[in-house]
């Protein structure tokens, strides 16, 4: 039986000959890692074991080089791989560590459910209770929040949690709340942002969730994303720059010229509405950017030589200029969610 596929995705991998960096396929499996030239592939360019192997994350070893982790085989390998931002990899951290200690203890790979062991009654329905708090209306507010010099964007707090689910009266005490909260943090519907929280989670504090007014959490298809405050007040952002990011991550792009597709960091911003793209091996300056003002984005189920493809996830996004822009994305699911978050940033952006 093949090993369980536990998370896939674009990562940016440093060679072990050269110091080259590119974007690769990475799959993580229950037993290794598996990395990819192209999504496509049937045959992995190279695996890594995970078995005795060690995580390393942050790892500083490239001074710029920012979301850095590194895994060292029994063989003293080193394998680096850089994420497109801070809440990518610390999933793939997470994942990657829990699939170590599965290996160590023997076990098989599962996601945690904390159902039975904290003795959640079997009447609550955790994926109704969370789709009532991603309500727009009567739901939790998602917040830009400060703290130590970092803003936490589409987030909320752990009291605000335990809150809502007071007044609502969806727990009779702040103790049920806690526990509601915590088995919707370990069952995904709600996810760690900041040190504090993210250190509960991990088993550091008594309980996993906190009721605190600075612990941070967020709803993963929500568009979360942290950034660093700037220490110098007199930097003046070009006006394409200064829209607040609502998404970002890998997608395959089509060139004008050559027509051939590479991987690109793309980040998008609203208010003005942008979509820059970067080469994810490296670079502070974009490649390009995508006026979203007034675009139009549709899915597409073919290529643009006219040659079917029903399951490449591929969409385009037309200008107001009229300039065509292919894009491809690595599951649907994500092809929708990228398509929904431009559509929202071409209407509410300059």
């Amino acid at each position: 039986m093949e090993p369980k596929r536990i998370r896939e995705g674009y990562l940016v991998k440093k060679g072990s000959m050269f110091s080259t960096w590119k974007p690769l396929w990475v799959v993580l499996l229950e037993d290794g890692i598996e990395f990819y030239k192209k999504k496509s592939d049937n045959s992995p360019k190279g695996m890594i074991p995970l078995k005795g192997s060690t995580l390393t994350s942050p790892c500083q070893d490239f001074g710029k080089r920012m979301f850095v982790l590194k895994i060292t085989t029994t063989k003293q390998q080193d394998h680096f791989f850089q994420a497109a931002f801070l809440e990518e990899r610390d999933a793939w951290v997470r994942d990657i560590k829990k699939a170590i200690k599965c290996i160590e203890g023997g076990q098989k790979f599962a996601r945690k459910s904390t159902r039975r062991s904290i003795r959640l009654p079997e009447t609550v329905d955790l994926g109704a209770l969370y789709l009532s708090m991603k309500d727009t209306e009567k739901g939790i507010k998602e917040l830009n929040l400060e703290k130590d010099k970092k803003v936490f964007n589409h987030c909320f707090t752990g009291n605000g949690v335990i809150d809502w689910l007071v007044s609502n009266k969806l727990v009779r005490n702040r103790q049920e709340g806690l526990m509601i909260a915590a088995s919707l943090l370990s069952e995904g519907y709600l996810q760690p942002a900041g040190d504090l929280s993210k250190n509960a989670a991990d088993g550091i504090a008594e309980n996993p969730f906190l009721d605190n007014p600075d612990a941070f959490y967020f709803f993963p298809d929500s568009g979360f994303f942290c950034e660093e405050n700037s220490s110098d007040d007199d930097v003046i952002l070009r006006e394409e720059f200064r829209g607040v990011i609502i998404k970002q991550g890998c997608l395959l792009k089509q060139g004008h010229r050559r027509k051939n597709w590479k991987v690109r960091k793309f980040v998008l911003r609203e208010d003005p509405a942008y979509l820059h793209y970067y080469d994810p091996a490296g670079g502070e300056d974009p490649l390009g950017a995508v006026h979203l003002r007034g675009c139009v984005v549709t899915s597409v189920e073919s290529n643009p030589d006219g040659k079917k493809s029903d399951d490449e996830n591929l969409f385009e996004i037309i200008t107001a200029d009229e300039v065509h822009y292919y894009l491809q994305a690595a599951t649907p699911k994500e092809r929708t969610e990228w398509i929904k978050a431009i559509q929202v940033a071409s209407r509410t952006g300059k």
